[in-house]
């Protein structure tokens, strides 16, 4: 009984909950690399020319699922040394939303390549220079909303046609997660901007944590409003 006691206090502590919360981090970074290898290796031997383009958005659909099972993973993963199960529960969230997430992620993926193949050649297709402002406008729009669906149908189990009404209901409703969102967003284009996708895979565990922080307040919401 003492023995029990003393274990259940030595995993209830900070010290305790800091290293359950870095090995949850590490192990879902882990898997992460692991699901979006196959299309991060050859992403990195592209070039970043504009034919290149719809090449891209082939390789990264392993990343919407693998994001997703994060997502679930880092929500439902009790920060218990006693009962730390990370990668058990990444891989539950990667079976059970693989089919919801693609039905999301692929058209995301088709409407920004469409969007970039047209900002990148607009010249040639005879569109105005101005035409450069809606098109990135609509690019981060249909980027806010993807994120937005991304975490829904990764938490929740509605249809894919209320995932998509939800997602852009709480762009409105919750304009910090919107916000939050858009920074997020920046920040990892900087990233890549600056470094390369390698860095910004490196740091997927700790930005899907920060993905899911942000967008907290809509997530609670859908559980009182939308959920018994």
């Amino acid at each position: 009984m003492s023995a029990a006691r003393t274990w259940r206090q030595f995993g209830e502590g900070p010290l305790s909950r800091i290293t359950s919360r870095v090995y949850i981090l590490l192990v879902v970074e882990l898997l992460l690399l692991l699901t979006t290898l196959p299309g991060l290796l050859p992403m990195l031997l592209l070039g970043r020319d504009p034919s290149n383009l719809p090449l891209a958005a082939l390789l990264l659909v392993p990343v919407g699922p693998a994001l997703s099972a994060a997502l679930y993973a880092l929500r439902h993963q009790r920060a218990d040394l006693t009962d730390l199960r990370p990668a058990t529960v990444f891989w539950r969230g990667y079976r059970a939303n693989l089919s919801g997430v693609l039905r999301v992620w692929v058209p995301t993926l088709l409407w920004l390549t469409v969007l970039a193949v047209n900002l990148a050649y607009r010249g040639a297709v005879g569109l105005p220079s101005w035409w450069a402002v809606p098109l990135v406008l609509l690019a981060v729009g249909v980027t806010l909303c993807a994120a937005n669906a991304l975490v829904i149908t990764s938490l929740f189990g509605f249809r894919t046609r209320d995932v998509l009404r939800l997602a852009v209901h709480f762009l409105v409703r919750t304009p910090g997660v919107t916000v939050g969102n858009a920074l997020l967003l920046a920040a990892a284009a900087a990233v890549t901007a600056v470094f390369s996708e390698a860095v910004l895979a490196m740091l997927g565990s700790v930005a899907v944590l920060a993905f899911l922080r942000v967008s907290d307040p809509m997530v609670r919401l859908i559980q009182k409003e939308f959920t018994r």
